[in-house]
């Protein structure tokens, strides 16, 4: 089936700093495979009031956020979903005849990958980054029974009360934790960034590490993933959590759960 575009096609979209084609695409090949009229479009946005009120105006039905939104979006909405409020982050907003609900689906991906993977809670985690989508893993792998952990932080204030949260510690700098899971919740390696070809831990970091989870999806293959994949440790990558937070938040605005298949043909249309 052809998308269509009319005056009943529904909107959702996305607000980021810098957009990727990826969610686009994924949600409008599903849109189009099971014939549903939807259309999905991505947005650099700066004026975060301005485009809140125009998903308001507008009708639009979902409106994924991503950094650096995920915090400042909360006083914009009418009711925090328990997986927004718990975390104190948002990345998916939906939109009931003007009432906006927050969500956050990257708790529910970062959970079910930590699972797949196979990823001992008894390890030690380094977490790299404090913002919002920071506070999603960390409280995933708390709830997962991840103890001991550390937040490394520029930002001591948020570095430390994110710490708290967990019950971890913080520091500045991040140092060797042998057999750790390594977690980069920073821009560092994205494409198009000051630091798109820098490594988030340095490669005796990554050597002693068990596990790399680095949550940039763009590109799939950072050079922190990269670095891990060559020394043989195991990795999660962002494509993964991209994909599977996208799932949870295609059902929010639809209703609809796609099969294992459709997910899979969507994932490589959003990569190709």
């Amino acid at each position: 089936m052809t998308l269509r575009i009319d005056r009943d096609t529904r909107l959702c979209m996305s607000i980021s700093a810098r957009p990727s084609n990826v969610g686009t695409r994924f949600h409008n090949h599903l849109y189009e495979e099971l014939g549903l009229n939807y259309v999905y479009k991505a947005f650099a946005v700066t004026d975060l009031a301005g485009a809140i009120a125009g998903i308001r105006a507008l009708g639009v039905r979902g409106c994924a956020v991503s950094m650096p939104h995920k915090e400042a979006v909360i006083a914009f909405v009418d009711e925090m979903a328990p997986s927004a409020a718990a975390i104190g982050a948002v990345n998916t907003l939906v939109n009931d005849d003007g009432r906006l609900t927050a969500h956050n689906t990257d708790y529910v991906a970062v959970a079910k990958l930590i699972v797949e993977h196979g990823v001992d809670p008894a390890t030690p985690v380094v977490l790299r980054g404090s913002g919002g989508m920071a506070k999603a893993v960390a409280a995933a792998l708390c709830d997962a029974g991840f103890s001991r952990g550390t937040v490394v932080a520029r930002n001591e204030a948020a570095g430390r009360a994110l710490a708290e949260r967990c019950g971890w510690s913080w520091s500045s700098e991040v140092g060797a934790t042998a057999g750790a899971l390594l977690v980069n919740v920073t821009p560092i390696g994205m494409a198009g960034g000051r630091e798109s070809e820098d490594l988030a831990f340095d490669e005796a970091a990554i050597a002693a590490a068990d596990t790399v989870f680095d949550v940039v999806a763009m590109p799939s293959e950072t050079p922190t993933i990269r670095t891990a994949r060559r020394l043989d440790r195991r990795v999660i990558t962002g494509a993964e959590v991209m994909t599977l937070q996208a799932v949870e938040q295609f059902v929010l605005y639809t209703g609809l759960r796609p099969s294992d298949a459709a997910i899979a043909r969507a994932t490589a249309v959003s990569r190709a």
